[in-house]
């Protein structure tokens, strides 16, 4: 047998061993030190934070228990059990009971909203030229789940159908399925691959949207147009390119969508006052009048679910309306609220100027009233719960009353 004598290394194949090392690990912290990883700071809870009891009746009084700045929530948002705050770049999640903050998920990035979508905190983080960062966050522990970049633009808000996530935008809107794969995208995005991105008005801008039952509706602002509302299907076959239900001109620059629903859709015409109601072809089958309180808002809209159906109630301005789920029909109206309410202890809980007033959610019939000391306060307000706690959004205040 012939032994093959070792090979003997010279000192300079050490050297030139020990510089690639070296080259490589530098590269490797440099990579780090530039990466989205050194830049978040991600810290879950210990314990999910326990799901609280919903109460089975109206208290006596409501209190403030605790408060927290939150002006990256434009309404409070319940993820599961916890309650969200978010502001800067950071994500908070609290124990809805006593206000601890049980999480939190931070990037060195400024955020441009938070919602709520499948039990999940969605956090939208923006970039030098728009709203690209998604990140979603389990409720109960803050534990990172899906993660995408996207289209969003900056001023977003996001809207829920249960199903699908549709991001708000003037020139172009984004919508994601529950594990943030983009279902469809209308309008111009920034690295748009097609002249028009294969829709039909490539010039409009989008001045309103509303989401429902797998449906989107805009009104769209074109050049020599006085108003046009669009239905779209929020999962058309190629997310590529946007399925239009029916596109229409309205005759009114000022109208606002209201609500969507699989059949309907429902339209605030603010030159008279009055909201018609489309089906799904775009023929007009109903038509009422509203009163609108300075300021406005129609994307106020609270879908409530039940055992039984959805419940839609639409806040004008001035009162909240009840709207049928299928037809989108008002069913009842409650005058001088703050804001479209939210169920609490089996009631719908409406705020008004005095505090908060519980009616019967099938019919608007008076329950009960309770007085909460705002301090002053006197703008609108967006309501949630979480267990006992009830929830008010005060323009970037976030404020727990048991």
């Amino acid at each position: 047998m012939v032994l093959v004598r070792p090979e003997r290394r010279k000192p300079i194949d050490l050297l030139v061993v020990a510089l690639i090392g070296m080259v490589l690990a530098v590269g490797g912290a440099v990579i780090w030190w530039n990466s989205d990883a050194r830049a978040t700071l991600s810290e879950p809870a210990a314990q999910p934070i326990p799901e609280p009891a919903t109460p089975d009746a109206l208290p006596d009084a409501l209190h403030e228990v605790w408060r927290a700045q939150s002006p990256r929530t434009p309404v409070p948002v319940v993820a599961d059990s916890a309650v969200v705050t978010a502001g800067g770049g950071e994500v908070r999640g609290h124990d809805p009971l006593t206000g601890r903050v049980a999480w939190r998920y931070a990037r060195d990035l400024r955020l441009c909203t938070v919602g709520e979508q499948w039990n999940r905190a969605i956090a939208v983080y923006r970039k030098s030229h728009n709203c690209s960062e998604v990140t979603s966050l389990v409720g109960p522990t803050g534990v990172r789940g899906p993660q995408r970049n996207s289209n969003a633009e900056f001023g977003t808000r996001l809207l829920g159908d249960g199903t699908y996530l549709t991001a708000t935008g003037k020139k172009v809107f984004p919508t994601w399925r529950s594990d943030l794969v983009r279902t469809q995208q209308y309008g111009i995005p920034p690295d748009i691959k097609n002249p028009d991105n294969n829709i039909e008005r490539p010039d409009c801008t989008y001045d309103s949207i509303a989401v429902g039952d797998k449906r989107i509706g805009v009104i769209e602002d074109c050049p020599r147009e006085t108003g046009r509302v669009t239905m779209l299907k929020a999962h058309p076959e190629d997310d590529e390119e946007p399925e239009e239900y029916f596109s229409l001109v309205l005759g009114d620059p000022n109208a606002s969508v209201v609500a969507v629903s699989e059949q309907r859709i429902a339209v605030l015409l603010r030159g008279s006052q009055q909201v018609t109601v489309f089906d799904s072809k775009g023929r007009a089958v109903a038509q009422y009048p509203v009163r609108v309180g300075p300021p406005n808002y129609p994307d106020n809209v609270r879908i409530e679910s039940t055992t039984t159906a959805n419940k839609i109630y639409w806040w004008t301005g001035a009162d909240t309306i009840a709207l049928d789920p299928d037809t989108l029909t008002p069913q009842w109206t409650v005058r001088d609220t703050s804001g479209a309410g939210t169920m609490y202890a089996h009631h719908l809980a409406l705020p008004n100027r005095a505090g908060v007033e519980f009616v019967a959610p099938g019919t608007g019939a008076p329950v009960a009233e309770i007085p909460v000391d705002r301090a002053g306060y006197t703008g609108s307000i967006r309501l949630n719960a979480d267990g006992p706690v009830l929830l008010e959004q005060r323009e970037d205040t976030l404020v727990a009353l048991r």
